[in-house]
């Protein structure tokens, strides 16, 4: 599948349906405490998806060969930088959480977003390697015009988050997103400038950095989806969807 340009009136309503998923991750990083089930934030989830006339678009999502997964709600916890399940164990102080979460709006368009937040109180560097995600991440959308390339997106990524004293993960990348939850072309979060996809008016995609205060290589868990820091270094994780648009970037699931 080659990458599929979005019209103007498909960005409207991937901006409503990125309205309505900000919502919910509002919410649920609201309830992500101390003692908190990530079970019982995957049911919230699931449960203000479907009261917005939304369709989770996670839940049973089956790449490839791969078993479907099991919940709405990606739940990663300090090494795990991406697709954890929820569990039962509760979420303790100084805990790394990302939450990771995806809809799909009048059964035709996709949203994907994911945010990292210390449990209670985190370490200094804990709250650093967060604020450093999030600055890389806006960065990155700030490169997301016409004209300009994935590889222009990923280096100015990877200059910051390395200038900072971190590391980013380059096993795991961002995506094309709209119509499906992956489409072309892939985010790498580094790169060089000029090199690879160009963006066109109508792209939409996934900018999605992860950042990591060790090495990055990854590896995946036992339960066949969570991938976590190797090292055993915690991970952050910040995730929008973004219309490329003729005015610039246009963030499709921001808080308002």
């Amino acid at each position: 599948m080659g990458i599929k340009l979005k019209s103007p009136e498909d960005i409207e309503r991937l901006a409503e349906g990125g309205a309505i998923l900000a919502r919910i991750l509002d919410e649920l990083e609201e309830r992500a405490v101390v003692g908190a089930i990530p079970q019982e934030l995957d049911q919230l989830a699931q449960q203000r998806i479907k009261e917005a006339g939304c369709t989770p678009a996670f839940l049973n999502y089956a790449p490839g060969n791969h078993e479907p997964f099991p919940a709405a709600l990606c739940l990663s916890v300090n090494a795990g930088i991406v697709h954890g399940l929820p569990g039962d164990t509760p979420l303790a102080d100084g805990d790394l959480v990302g939450l990771d979460l995806g809809l799909v709006y009048q059964d035709a368009y996709y949203l994907d977003s994911a945010r990292s937040k210390v449990v209670g109180t985190g370490s200094p560097e804990t709250n650093e390697l967060i604020a450093v995600t999030k600055k890389s991440l806006e960065l990155g959308i700030g490169q997301a015009v016409p004209g300009s390339t994935t590889g222009d997106i990923g280096h100015a990524v990877q200059q910051y988050v390395e200038g900072e004293g971190f590391s980013v993960i380059t096993q795991l990348v961002g995506h094309g997103v709209g119509f499906e939850v992956h489409e072309p072309p892939q985010v790498p979060n580094y790169g060089r400038p000029g090199t690879g996809d160009t963006l066109e008016e109508g792209l939409v995609i996934a900018i999605e950095p992860m950042v990591t205060t060790g090495d990055p290589a990854v590896t995946t868990g036992d339960d066949g989806w969570t991938v976590a820091v190797a090292s055993g270094a915690v991970g952050a994780h910040q995730e929008h969807t973004v219309a490329v648009t003729a005015a610039g970037p246009r963030i499709l699931t921001q808080s308002k």
